[in-house]
Parts: structure tokens; C-alpha cells; sequence
């Protein structure tokens, strides 16, 4: 594992984006990972990066503790859990090449149909069990083998016309419950050790600091404009998946 202050610099940036994320920020906090794979390998950054996750995963539940959707978040929930059990099962046995490539496709195809379907035909969907786990279990399972859960998430959280600061809250929870889950199964296939433990201890606090710099950034951005950054973000953010695993 690198040391120096390009690691550093690096670490650094990715968990002030873990934080911005956890505060409701659009898909800022799934930007760490790649930012820190260019210092070290994808499965260490991933490793290093999950306690910070869960860290800043409890100032974004306090932030967020009265403006949630308790039913997509139980629904979600309970499709993750599932996603991410077969994910451990399956994890000497997937190349993550293909799962970020069809998480990149649905995302880049789902955004497309966002920015370019009539404004007029879209109208505030039900929060449906059956869909709800479907959608979540793709969203644990690709979580937990390429952390790249959001699309997936968005798939089924954004037809449903959440207000922004609802929208915020129930993905913050839904996710601080899905990286608390995925701890045990990362210690064990030992993507979590102490060392990993030590440095991560020294990202915990701008994470932590950086979550209400999310939460004030959330709260002054009108909610077109907010809903606009989650869509844009998702067909970039998608992009760049298809675009790593087409090139492995």
C-alpha cells in the first residue's frame, strides 16, 4: 500500500467526497473509490474506504434522521441484503470488469431516457415491493463487488419524485445500512485489516466534517436543479463505468 503524499493527497480527497456524499450530495461518495484507485489497486481503495463509508454514514443519519421514505427504504434494504450475500458467494467466481459494465449501460441508458423523455409524460411512480427488490438487490450486489450501487438505486428511487431533501435522507440510510452490512463479509474475504483500520482512522474526520458540507449544499440548490445534477451525474458517472469495463 502506498505512503507518501501522493497516497495521501489522494486519501484525502476521497474521503472529503465520502463525506459530501453521505450528506446527501449526488453521487459524489461513489467518485472515492476510482480517485483512490489511482494510487492503489481498486479491491484495496475499496478495502480502505468502507470503515470511512460507515463513519460518515452516522453523521449523515443524524443529519438526515426526520426526511426519509421508511417504505423504499425497507424495500431497498431488504432487496441489498440479499445482493449482497450473493455477492459474497459469488466473489472468487464474477469479473467485476462485467458487472461495472451492465451497471454502466443501465445507468447511461436510464439517464438518456430521463434527459430525453418529454417532461409532460413523467409522473411520480408508486414505491412497487416486487420492483423495489429487484432493483435492490442489484443495487447490494453490484455495491458490493464494484461499489458502484447508485445506479441501480436510481433506477428505481428516481421515478418515484421524492422531494430533494427526501430523496437525500432515505438514499443516505439505505446506503449507511448497505456498508454496514458489507463489513462483515469484507473482513473476511480480508479487504479489512488493521493497517487499513490505521489509515482509515485519519480519514474519518474530514469525512465526518465534509457530510455537512454536503447537507448546506443539498439545502441552497433549488430541487430542479438538484434533480438535474443526480441526472447528469448518473449518465457521467455510468459512462466512465462502461468505459472501464470495456478497457478492463
Amino acid at each position: 500500500m502506498m505512503a507518501g503524499t501522493e497516497f495521501w493527497i489522494l486519501a484525502l480527497m476521497a474521503s472529503v467526497f465520502v463525506g459530501m456524499g453521505k450528506g446527501g450530495l449526488p453521487v459524489v461518495a461513489m467518485l472515492a473509490v476510482p480517485l483512490l484507485s489511482l494510487g492503489l489497486s481498486p479491491v484495496t481503495a475499496a478495502g480502505l474506504l468502507l470503515p470511512v463509508y460507515v463513519v460518515s454514514d452516522m453523521f449523515g443519519l443524524y443529519a438526515y434522521r426526520k426526511n426519509f421514505n421508511a417504505r423504499v427504504i425497507a424495500i431497498i434494504c431488504a432487496g441489498a441484503t440479499i445482493g449482497i450475500f450473493a455477492g459474497w458467494a459469488t466473489a472468487h467466481l464474477v469479473d467485476e470488469r462485467w458487472v461495472t459494465l451492465l451497471v454502466g449501460v443501465i445507468g447511461v441508458v436510464f439517464a438518456l431516457n430521463l434527459i430525453l423523455r418529454p417532461k409532460a409524460d413523467v409522473q411520480a411512480q408508486p414505491a412497487r415491493v416486487g420492483k423495489g427488490l429487484f432493483w435492490g438487490a442489484i443495487t447490494g450486489f453490484t455495491s458490493f463487488v464494484s461499489h458502484s450501487g447508485g445506479p441501480p438505486y436510481q433506477v428505481y428511487t428516481l421515478p418515484l419524485k421524492m422531494t430533494k431533501t427526501v430523496f437525500a435522507g432515505t438514499s443516505t440510510i439505505a446506503f449507511a445500512y448497505i456498508n454496514a452490512v458489507k463489513l462483515v463479509p469484507y473482513y473476511f474475504l480480508g479487504q479489512i485489516n488493521l493497517h487499513s483500520l490505521e489509515i482509515a482512522a485519519w480519514l474519518m474526520l474530514p469525512a465526518a466534517a465534509s457530510v455537512f458540507l454536503g447537507v448546506w449544499l443539498v439545502k441552497i440548490l433549488p430541487e430542479k436543479l438538484f434533480f438535474q445534477i443526480v441526472t447528469w451525474a448518473l449518465l457521467i458517472l455510468s459512462a466512465k463505468l462502461v468505459w472501464d469495463g470495456l478497457s478492463g
